[in-house]
């Protein structure tokens, strides 16, 4: 928070030393325009935590839908008879970890780039402050939330309410599921996403400010950024393979006449 906040006194300084005078350099909270900022910032982090969670399960749906098909394939690995194959399912984490992070690493720099040049300063003051607000607040809710789903189901399993395979653990497991992509991926991701909109805004204001009289460049670079934006996200919600997915049925076995 305190990096954070830091950060943001520096756009102050930045826009001052871009020759933006004074009593211009305050952001008014009540023009539309900047409101405008404020919402879309705002928005911002729940998009990234949105991506984030979602990524973790895709991915666990690729590594389930892998162990489904190694157990179908190999069944002497439950009598440890077989081998499984260990590298099959490091190669999709790795994989995935590395493509997952296209579309929110994509949002973090694109997002305020598209803002500044679209508006104006004003506006991309107010979409790094509406960022910071809820960024910081939304990072302890999912950090605090899911830290207390994780809890609860060791808390369950240690022999509480009924222990292991019991109802509550069952429910337990299942919060779990959510928790973890809360508390590991997204919460604390959200403070590096504030710390990179805050340096691309300070990075690109002179040039935002260069650029507010002429509507071409300003129109063109943040169209292009939103298009790339755009297809990020369409990329990010193809189909894949899922926990919920149907298990293949196997060969039917030949009947000796």
């Amino acid at each position: 928070m305190l990096a954070a906040t830091s950060l943001f006194g520096s756009f102050r300084r930045a826009l001052l030393d871009a020759g933006v005078a004074l009593e211009n350099v305050d952001i008014p909270i009540e023009q539309p325009i900047v409101m405008v900022g404020l919402l879309i910032g705002g928005s911002v982090a729940f998009m990234f935590s949105a991506q984030a969670i979602r990524a973790v399960g895709r991915a666990a749906g690729r590594v389930v839908f892998e162990v489904r098909k190694q157990f179908r394939e190999h069944p002497g690995i439950m009598d440890y008879t077989e081998r499984p194959d260990y590298g099959a399912v490091v190669d999709i984490c790795t994989r995935d970890s590395l493509r997952e992070l296209l579309t929110p690493g994509l949002l973090a720099v694109l997002a305020p780039i598209a803002t500044g040049f679209l508006f104006e300063s004003a506006t991309l003051g107010a979409y790094l402050a509406g960022a910071i607000l809820t960024g910081q607040l939304l990072a302890v809710m999912l950090s605090v939330s899911g830290g207390a789903w994780d809890n609860a189901k060791k808390y369950v399993e240690d022999g509480h309410h009924g222990g292991k395979n019991s109802e509550p653990h069952k429910a337990t497991v299942i919060g779990d599921t959510v928790g973890d992509p809360f508390k590991d991926t997204a919460g604390p991701a959200l403070n590096p996403l504030i710390k990179v909109m805050n340096l691309v805004s300070l990075l690109l204001l002179p040039a935002i400010i260069n650029t507010q009289d002429d509507d071409a460049i300003r129109f063109t670079v943040a169209g292009v950024s939103l298009i790339v934006l755009l297809g990020a996200i369409a990329f990010s919600k193809r189909g894949g393979a899922g926990m919920t997915d149907d298990i293949p049925a196997a060969d039917p076995e030949p009947v000796n006449a």
